[in-house]
């Protein structure tokens, strides 16, 4: 059985990390390199970090970030937040990202799946979707939440994958920094229909919420941020946890 993975995220903003909740009150809570290298010893199968304001100030993600981060830490990370163009993409591969991850540029020209998978291969492409129920439609959002879209989640992970996405990264809006649990049906649905991984990220607030939606929801990995930036429960602590509600998880070193 493929093991789950376990990825801290980190949303940035000015070269720190920030949390809030529904991407509203945010306050840091430490260095974006110094927080990777630590979840990276601890055990984290991967890292993704968001520049969570980059395309709302219609900015480039900092290069000479994600070049520390690469120099710091021994496991893949995966950037996103302001790459609009395959140039974008490259430049933060060649600064050392191991994934790029595509979410209000794609939307706007969904092409830019198709160019950076067509470059660089599938493997190197995640969408990230935020979402958001309304009237019972998960309605896509950009530029971090604050934009509602006509798209809607299902349609547009199918495409995305059909674009040749690598995987698809579904934060729910409604539960992202709630604690509150995962959308675990939602992510059952898109493992469904989907052939490629889905990462669950928004709602993780305690370690049943993290079996639940890697059970339950079927998702491949669950994110988690506030739980880990807070030291609320350790990344070994988790996947002991996991392990013994069967959770099949990669070993921490």
């Amino acid at each position: 059985m493929v093991a789950k993975r376990i990825i801290p995220c980190l949303d940035v903003k000015g070269g720190q990390v920030v949390k809030g909740i529904n991407f509203e009150g945010l306050r840091e809570v430490g260095d974006a390199v110094e927080m990777g290298v630590r979840y990276s010893e601890e055990g984290a199968d991967e890292l993704v970090y968001l520049d969570i304001s980059a395309s709302k100030e219609d900015r480039s993600t900092f290069t000479e970030l994600v070049e520390r981060i690469a120099l710091g830490i021994n496991i893949p990370f995966t950037v996103g937040g302001g790459i609009s163009s395959l140039d974008d993409a490259a430049r933060l591969l060649d600064r050392g990202a191991d994934k790029i991850s595509v979410n209000s540029a794609a939307i706007a020209s969904p092409r830019l799946i198709s160019d950076i998978a067509d470059r660089y291969g599938s493997q190197f492409v995640v969408c990230a979707i935020d979402a958001k129920c309304l009237n019972g439609i998960w309605r896509v959002t950009t530029h971090g939440g604050s934009r509602l879209t006509e798209r809607e989640l299902f349609s547009w992970a199918k495409e995305a994958q059909e674009r040749g996405a690598g995987e698809i990264l579904f934060t729910s809006m409604d539960h992202d920094g709630t604690k509150a649990g995962y959308a675990c049906e939602q992510y059952a649905m898109l493992e469904e229909m989907l052939s490629i991984p889905v990462i669950a990220s928004g709602g993780a607030g305690s370690v049943a919420d993290i079996v639940d939606v890697l059970t339950r929801g079927r998702a491949d990995a669950a994110l988690a941020a506030s739980i880990f930036h807070y030291d609320e429960i350790s990344i070994p602590a988790l996947k002991g946890a996991l392990t013994a509600a069967g959770v099949p998880v990669r070993a921490v070193l």
